[in-house]
């Protein structure tokens, strides 16, 4: 197992139980969402959160990633249409529907092929990035640069849904009750057939998956497990998955991570991954008495690649 990766694991062992309670909040409905951007606004209105968060547009630039997918931002960025043939945005208050031009013709002909794919007449798609790309008020740590996409495990329904069901309507959890493995109620085949479908494609660089769905993943992949390698178990993602694309051919200004090349992860580092969620929920740690430790401020603009200070003010 590289280094790199080895460290990544212990981090998310140490910090799983202060993960836990945010298992559900990708769920959250656009009041609770609002509430929670103005908090973090005022408490840090400096942060690179609250600069990119409040840019609305994009910056008029050449396509561009910039950084890396959780320390970065997006010159250049290009809106997913709300409304597609076979897709529609959901939770649409966040602005979060951006991304460079590569993941924009992949999601449009992804979604275009799921009803040959698995019989969906298509796809809910979550977060993408923000118009500029950058840390983000609320949320996820990653999808900085304009790589990386939620897609829904709930399919597209035929009737389409309105502007207040895609702001406020639950997904499914596909995790069962012990958080252990796919509840069979919710999870089908074809689930199974579209994730190997998007693993196939040679731009997706990673597929992040809950622990408990990867269980299931990889007792239904059957003799063909070389997908496997690229669908990586994380916290959260119980009703979504999350796909990252690699840095565009060329793109000498985007950073990406290092190869799969470390198996199927269907055996004791799969284990491990299931243990510490359990545990988590159901035995989270008790509080250290005394007062808790005051927050580490959230990222600063000086943390980011230099060009993101150029993408930010750019008209």
């Amino acid at each position: 197992m590289p280094r790199s990766y080895r460290r990544f694991v212990l981090a998310a062992a140490l910090a799983v139980a202060a993960l836990a309670p945010c298992l559900a909040r990708a769920q959250d409905t656009a009041s609770e969402e609002s509430r929670r951007r103005a908090a973090n606004l005022a408490a840090y209105p400096e942060a690179a959160r609250a600069l990119f968060g409040q840019k609305t547009t994009p910056a008029h630039m050449p396509p561009q990633s910039i950084g890396s997918y959780a320390r970065g931002c997006l010159a250049g960025g290009a809106a997913l249409p709300l409304d597609g043939d076979a897709w529609q945005v959901m939770r649409l208050n966040r602005n979060r529907n951006w991304g460079h031009p590569e993941l924009i013709a992949y999601l449009e002909k992804l979604a275009r092929d799921v009803p040959r794919i698995n019989g969906w007449p298509g796809l809910l798609v979550g977060d993408m990035s923000q118009a500029r790309g950058g840390p983000m008020l609320t949320g996820h740590a990653s999808h900085q640069i304009g790589l990386d996409a939620d897609v829904w495990l709930t399919p597209m329904p035929r009737d389409r849904l309105d502007r207040d069901q895609r702001e406020n309507m639950p997904a499914v959890n596909m995790a069962r009750a012990d958080w252990r493995d796919v509840d069979p109620r919710n999870w089908t085949p074809a689930h199974t057939r579209l994730l190997r479908a998007v693993a196939a494609e040679p731009r997706v660089e990673r597929i992040f998956v809950n622990p408990a769905l990867k269980v299931a993943l990889c007792r239904e992949s059957g003799s063909d497990r070389d997908w496997l390698k690229k669908v990586r178990p994380i916290w959260g993602h119980n009703y979504h998955f999350h796909i990252r694309l690699s840095c565009p051919r060329g793109m000498e200004s985007c950073s990406g991570q290092e190869p799969p090349n470390f198996g199927d992860g269907c055996g004791a580092e799969l284990d491990g991954w299931i243990h510490r969620q359990h545990e988590a929920i159901f035995n989270p740690p008790k509080p250290k008495p005394g007062p808790k430790p005051k927050p580490k401020p959230p990222m600063s603009l000086d943390a980011l690649p230099p060009e993101c200070r150029q993408v930010l003010n750019a008209r």
